[in-house]
């Protein structure tokens, strides 16, 4: 029944942020199934609403099992907390708290105060990945950092005159429009730009609550006024950061063309170098996830940084070669292979030609 509640969360993904994802299950003694549901941001009504009112009577006394405890606060909505009780329900499993200051262990208190049983714990780990993003983001103020990216054999991303298109095969690519669909921002720097003059929209063909807000780390400004990314910044979100003296006269005429078109600058000192300031300004900006695209310079500035959550490398059967070709991630890199970044929790799956390697940097890291 808690996978059956993962499966049901799922169904909102590119449709809660800045909430979680949640999924509820609910069943009689007999195991009868009652009613279920998933939570959708713009419906504003919780997992657990949704599952009771398809129950109706026949929850009284029934066992639910929700992906994430519920909440005992009025927000958005009246507390899930007090439609569990007024339902009569006998027993709540959920296998973990809910990081939100306002809901955490509190939820699960009221619904014992009243008399009903809890369990917690079963599946805890599977329950903390479905919502990692949340999580972290609840935890830290960030958003959570995922770096994608496509790689050679050799670990190039590009031959030496610039040309990456196309690296990955069409099922790598198709999965990489899933996981931009996963995220609520994607972010690359002003030389991809420069390169590959990218559009960095989802084209997962799957709905989505809030545009994927496109994020480019361009501390000179030299970002054009005829690339894609400009020429679509009415229609897609997109957010710069660039240097302080971008309002100089030297390029007060490249700012005014850029805001002109829709484009937010940010400008800041350190120019998007100090990517822990741009993951705080994104988290002021309810941004949960964001998506790292590289190159490789900002690839290396997030892992030198120790700023990224998850990776996923889709590495092609090809061979580029060149001392000039640009390597997946650049940077400072380490010294010595103990203090090399280690990945834990990896899963490596064949995309077509392709292989997909996903994992986690190891916590202690």
């Amino acid at each position: 029944m808690v996978q059956r509640a993962f499966e049901l969360a799922r169904r909102g993904i590119g449709l809660v942020s800045p909430g979680p994802l949640v999924g509820c299950v609910i069943i009689d003694s007999s195991s009868e199934l009652l009613g279920e549901g998933y939570y959708v941001y713009e419906d504003l009504k919780h997992a657990e609403t949704i599952a009771l009112q398809q129950a109706g009577l026949r929850a009284r006394g029934a066992t639910v099992y929700v992906t994430l405890e519920p909440h005992a606060h009025y927000g958005r909505t009246p507390p899930c907390t007090d439609a569990l009780i007024q339902a009569g329900i006998a027993r709540v499993v959920a296998p973990i708290e809910d990081p939100n200051p306002r809901v955490s262990g509190k939820g699960f208190e009221h619904l014992r105060s009243r008399g009903i049983e809890v369990s917690t714990g079963l599946l805890a780990n599977e329950a903390e990945r479905l919502n990692e993003q949340y999580i972290h983001f609840m935890r830290t103020g960030r958003p959570f950092v995922h770096l994608k990216l496509a790689v050679s054999v050799d670990g190039k991303i590009a031959t030496r005159t610039g040309d990456s298109r196309w690296i990955a095969g069409p099922e790598a690519r198709a999965r990489a429009h899933e996981l931009r669909h996963g995220c609520d921002a994607i972010l690359v720097g002003a030389g991809t730009v420069r390169s590959d003059d990218p559009l960095l929209t989802d084209r997962s063909g799957r709905t989505r609550r809030r545009s994927l807000i496109r994020v480019v780390l361009d501390e000179r400004l030299q970002m054009s006024e005829s690339s894609q990314l400009v020429r679509t910044a009415n229609e897609a979100p997109v957010l710069l950061f660039s240097g302080s003296d971008a309002g100089t006269s030297s390029r007060k005429s490249s700012l005014d063309t850029l805001e002109a078109y829709g484009v937010d600058v940010i400008r800041d000192e350190a120019g998007g170098r100090d990517v822990l300031k741009v993951l705080e300004e994104l988290g002021r900006r309810s941004i949960q996830s964001v998506l790292v695209e590289g190159g490789g310079a900002v690839a290396g500035a997030f892992i030198d940084a120790r700023l990224v959550n998850k990776v996923t490398f889709f590495v092609a059967p090809v061979i580029i070669g060149g001392r000039e070709a640009p390597t997946a991630v650049a940077g400072q890199g380490v010294e010595k292979m103990a203090e090399a970044l280690r990945l834990a929790d990896v899963e490596i799956t064949k995309r077509g030609a392709d292989v997909e390697i996903t994992g986690y940097p190891r916590r202690n890291e």
